[in-house]
């Protein structure tokens, strides 16, 4: 199977589970959101919110893992890989007990001063901190399986563990709704039981399919291997915990000066941009093994091309559900959730724009990532990432309304983007700069444009109601469409599309005929 098909055939099962996971993600939160009211829901957005970044962090370390087992997967090396499996085991268990004990000496600080939390609300939020302390083992410990999946690029069964995961939440919430106990109490600890059965999932099919997933750190034990990626590893870790503190950080600051009803409209904004931006997300996780294997096999300007053909489509693709999203914000959220949290619609968009920024750049962390040479691209990008939550500090106690963190960090995206992303990708990979503005960054912007000034115009001609919406989602996706292929591709790329198109018709008539 040519590459170009195994990245659309693996593009095509995550789609189908974010098609599935989305919707009942986002009747999930409506259900939470209703069931634990305003206060409560911002209370667990602000402490047990972090369960969403210790998944965002688990995906960073997944991707560290995942490095070395595509790169020596394109290589070739089975013996290698057993023991990048068995070192991996090993430096995660030990990453899982550090973030434990970090957790817990965070924990103190938390609630002697620095989170804004009701009194008679201290005791819950607290229980729900500590079961998020128990769920954070369990988190770290599935990195190297769910590594050893995206290196064989098996999106099929990727895919049904997420939708399984999805629906768990889904169960999760309904008990919620219904349960007579305390239900801030209750969801937290249901909700961290969830990547305990995640990980027993994974562990059981690896160890039967995969003949590298061995644990015997023993037998497999490779000093120098483990002095390698510890360091890869810990480059990555700083970065990513950083980011962490960064994304975190947002809601302590926020809770801080302004209370737990505008973590509410933060967490209700943090699901919407979640649920848009897997959209392009889906695309990148089968596009990273490639990348890093074509660097691992020499291919050099396959891994270029790539990488810069990933940005492009990445963008566009959240760029087609995020601009009308964007535009009918106010009446999508009077839909979805009953009662709308202040400041929820001016959050929603500020994050969308910050991920269509990311989108732009997306690939090009990988590509650097896959020569593992990442410790200066990493303490560059550790730099930037904390200025927004320090100057945010010192705007709020001047009177700045909330959404101004949210300005901040499209301001440091632009930075790290054009300034340090491609920087380090010019000279650590060789990427020409004037070729990655020509072809990927100039094309996207005047396809936006475009997409975004019909979806404009048609708010404004038309009254506000499930009409509009209408319109503007199918004017707006299809004219998204056609900008991208013909003011976002060059000419050889529309010809692979079509190419792909063609080959794609073939087989589903194929299939037609044999039913």
């Amino acid at each position: 199977m040519s590459t170009a098909n195994r990245v659309i055939k693996n593009t095509g099962f995550l789609y189908a589970k974010m098609g599935i996971t989305m919707f009942i993600s986002l009747y999930t939160t409506r259900l939470v959101l209703n069931a634990l009211g305003t206060s409560d829901y911002g209370i667990y957005s602000v402490v047990g919110g972090a369960v969403a970044m210790l998944g965002f962090l688990n995906a960073a370390m997944a991707s560290a893992t995942q490095r070395f087992m595509s790169f020596y997967e394109g290589k070739g090396d089975r013996i290698l890989q057993k023991k990048i499996f068995n070192v991996s085991i090993v430096l995660h268990f030990g990453i899982g007990i550090f973030l434990a004990l970090i957790l817990l000496l965070a924990g103190y600080f938390f609630f002697n001063g620095i989170l804004n939390i009701p009194d008679n609300r201290i005791y819950a939020a607290k229980f729900v901190y500590g079961s998020l302390i128990v769920s954070t083992v369990f988190t770290v410990m599935s990195v190297p399986y769910q590594a050893l999946l995206n290196a064989h690029e098996n999106m099929f069964y990727f895919s049904i563990v997420g939708v399984l995961e999805s629906i768990l939440k889904l169960l999760v919430a309904l008990f919620v709704v219904y349960t007579a106990m305390d239900k801030l109490k209750m969801y937290g600890v249901l909700m961290a039981l969830i990547p305990l059965v995640i990980l027993t999932i994974m562990r059981v099919y690896c160890h039967k399919h995969y003949s590298e997933c061995v644990v015997s750190p023993k037998r497999f034990w490779d000093k120098s291997l483990l002095k390698e990626m510890t360091g890869f590893a810990g480059w990555n870790f700083l970065g990513s915990t950083i980011s962490i503190v960064a994304q975190y950080g947002q809601g302590i600051v926020l809770n801080m000066f302004f209370g737990t009803r505008i973590n509410a409209a933060q967490g209700v904004a943090n699901q919407v941009n979640g649920q848009v931006s897997v959209f392009a997300a889906t695309m990148l996780k089968a596009l990273n093994p490639v990348i890093v294997k074509n660097e691992g096999a020499g291919k050099r300007r396959s891994m270029l091309r790539t990488a810069m053909v990933g940005s492009k489509f990445s963008f566009f693709l959240l760029a087609l559900f995020a601009i009308p999203i964007c535009i009918e914000m106010p009446y999508i959220l009077k839909l979805w959730i009953k009662n709308v949290p202040e400041y929820t619609v001016i959050f929603c968009r500020l994050l969308l724009i910050i991920s269509l920024i990311d989108q732009l750049f997306i690939t090009l962390p990988s590509a650097i990532s896959a020569t593992g040479k990442i410790r200066n691209y990493q303490l560059s990008v550790s730099v930037l990432l904390t200025l927004p939550i320090v100057l945010g500090c010192i705007l709020f106690t001047m009177g700045y309304p909330p959404y101004t963190l949210y300005v901040l960090f499209i301001t440091q995206r632009l930075i790290r983007g054009f300034g340090v992303v491609l920087h380090f990708a010019k000279k650590i990979v060789g990427l020409s700069k004037s070729l990655f503005l020509k072809q990927v960054v100039v094309r996207c912007l005047l396809s936006t444009m475009v997409s975004l000034s019909i979806g404009i115009l048609i708010i404004e001609l038309l009254e506000e109601g499930l009409f509009r919406l209408i319109i503007t989602l199918v004017v707006t996706f299809i004219v998204g469409i056609l900008s991208s292929y013909y003011i976002g591709l060059a000419s050889d790329e529309r010809g692979q599309v079509m190419l792909l198109y063609g080959q794609a018709k073939v087989k589903i008539g194929e299939m037609l005929k044999r039913s």
